[in-house]
């Protein structure tokens, strides 16, 4: 029977679900865990409403991606209703790897693996369960289907990834510069020579959207406090590995003390499983305990997350000096009873580095009225646009306040 679903999203309104796979899929376990994982870590933090979650954004992504496949179609680009839900399954699932906090620890729990590497297990896995009805969207996620511009269309510069979750992170965190015209960018759409391109018309609004991916970055999500949180809780759990490799006993989730004592890298079935029942809740449950622990240094770290005591922050684009930090160990090692060894979870550094647009993969590319495909760094007069193009590094140090 066909199932219907509506959802109320307060980005795009009603987002209509009537296929009775998408259905089911939602409705699985897998994905119901993305209720429970923070779309943007800990940068509620700095921006108080920032506590949406990943399952806002996939719904969102699925809604783009419904949107697109109407334009091309209008657009006389062939697409089956076989690979409309295969691309609709795809952009659903692109993010259901994240563990908890989405980025902010991305290789903490599970050391040299990341979201993009977890994504594609547990849509395998999926697929069994499914009797293989998720064949056609592994393919296109994979890169592996002979349509290059349905890849595109959920990762690329311009995918429908980004284009929810700039306008979804933007209105949550409450900073306008971020709010970019997504319907308009995908009404642009269009494919030549199975490759995504945006008519010319479309030209101001991909301009707009660059700057504004380089703003939310610097004013959101590199934030330099939410850095500083994100560091602290990395540490946290550093610590509580390090503690019960000696035989210390820390109180946690049991999903939570697998990867907290697990050294492999092999991620198989078991893992995977494991995996599926870790989310937010595991790690601020397991702070919140370990804000009394015996251990100065776990306590200290927890408390400071919990009760957002964060470190006092500095950023800038020149690296700190070698006599600058020394000096502020040196304070540090004074004010706290701690072993020289302990001290980098107390006052450490770091970079970020950002490129708004890449000239190199997968650019973006504009239809002009000639017919000729041109880079959007070329086809545009907006000199900013090339300057986008280059990486801009800075430096971060942190030490606990009032020293």
């Amino acid at each position: 029977m066909q199932k219907i679903k509506i959802f109320n999203d307060p980005i795009y309104g009603f987002i209509t679900v009537e296929n009775s796979l998408i259905f089911n899929i939602i409705e699985h376990p897998y994905f119901q865990r993305l209720r429970r994982i923070s779309q943007m870590g800990l940068s509620y933090l700095v921006y108080p409403g920032a506590h949406h979650t990943r399952f806002h954004h996939a719904l969102g992504c699925g809604f783009l991606m419904k949107k697109a496949i109407e334009v091309l179609r209008m657009k006389n680009i062939e697409i089956s209703n076989e690979e409309e839900e295969a691309l609709y399954l795809a952009i659903l699932l692109h993010d259901i790897g994240h563990g908890p906090f989405s980025h902010a620890l991305e290789h903490s729990i599970v050391e040299n693996t990341n979201h993009e590497d977890i994504s594609p297990k547990f849509m395998e896995y999926l697929n069994e369960e499914f009797d293989g009805k998720l064949n056609l969207a592994i393919q296109i996620f994979t890169g592996k289907y002979y349509k290059r511009f349905m890849r595109q269309l959920i990762s690329s510069q311009l995918d429908m990834d980004r284009l929810d979750y700039l306008k979804r992170d933007s209105f949550y965190s409450g900073v306008p510069e971020g709010n970019i015209n997504s319907e308009r960018l995908i009404t642009m759409l269009n494919v030549k020579n199975d490759s995504l391109v945006i008519e010319y018309k479309g030209i101001y609004s991909v301009e707009k959207f660059i700057v504004s991916r380089r703003l939310m970055y610097w004013q959101v999500y590199l934030h330099k406090t939410g850095l500083a949180a994100e560091n602290i809780l990395v540490k946290t759990l550093q610590r509580a590995k390090e503690l019960i490799k000696k035989g210390i006993d820390i109180p946690c989730s049991d999903a939570l003390k697998y990867f907290l004592k697990s050294d492999s890298n092999t991620f198989d079935n078991e893992t995977l499983n494991l995996f599926s029942k870790l989310d937010d809740v595991d790690v601020i449950s397991a702070i919140k305990l370990w804000m009394d622990h015996e251990d100065f240094i776990l306590s200290y770290l927890s408390r400071s997350i919990i009760n957002r005591k964060l470190p006092k922050v500095e950023m800038q684009i020149e690296k700190f000096s070698e006599n600058y930090y020394n000096g502020l160990e040196k304070k540090v090692l004074e004010k706290f009873n701690v072993k020289q060894e302990d001290l980098s979870y107390l006052i450490f550094k770091g970079k970020v580095t950002n490129k708004a647009y890449s000239t190199i993969n997968e650019q973006i590319n504009i239809l002009c009225k000639t017919g000729e495909i041109k880079d959007i760094s070329r086809a545009s007069d907006n000199l900013s646009i090339k300057a986008l193009s280059k990486t801009v590094t800075k430096y971060f140090l942190c030490y606990p306040k009032n020293l």
